[in-house]
């Protein structure tokens, strides 16, 4: 799958919001709310993690995963560590998952960085364990509330297909 991976921008903060907004509209369909309050409610929670990512990660990057040329998919925000490097989040546009750009976007990454660990927390119900699984990714530790901390230790061997390669 043709993709590139782009710095996000202050100008990029639309697609930022629709990104996160596309992870919790599943979950948002459940509570009845009307739109203007599941939009407030997106709109808050999308701030508080960036917050948050900034607060708690200074150093860490958030790319837009991009696909044919300039189209936004979703983002990858990584936090290079001493020990590893951390993925803080994986994101499609819900148009775009499902296709293998996320399994392609991971296994570009491990393939880029095969000498250290490549690191994720997933929360314990999220379908896409099974996907990290796959790719090589561990439990580490005991599970931490909702979350369960993963790595892909360094050197882990899978094949990358060559339509994966950014």
């Amino acid at each position: 799958m043709d993709y590139r991976l782009r710095p996000a921008t202050p100008a990029d903060e639309a697609w930022q919001l629709a990104i996160y907004a596309g992870t919790r509209a599943e979950e948002l369909a459940l509570t009845g709310w009307p739109p203007e309050q599941c939009q407030a409610f997106v709109r808050h929670q999308h701030a508080a993690q960036q917050q948050h990512y900034r607060r708690h990660f200074a150093d860490s990057v958030c790319h837009l995963i991009l696909v044919d040329g300039d189209t936004v998919a979703g983002r990858l925000w990584l936090d290079e560590r001493a020990d590893r490097l951390h993925i803080l989040d994986i994101a499609l546009l819900p148009a775009w998952r499902g296709q293998g750009l996320g399994t392609c976007c991971l296994q570009a990454l491990a393939a880029a960085n095969g000498h250290r660990p490549l690191g994720i927390e997933v929360e314990l119900h999220n379908p896409a364990r099974r996907l990290y699984e796959r790719l090589g990714f561990v439990a580490e530790g005991a599970p931490q509330g909702l979350y369960q901390a993963m790595v892909r230790p360094a050197g882990a061997r899978h094949p990358q297909p060559e339509e994966c390669l950014p």
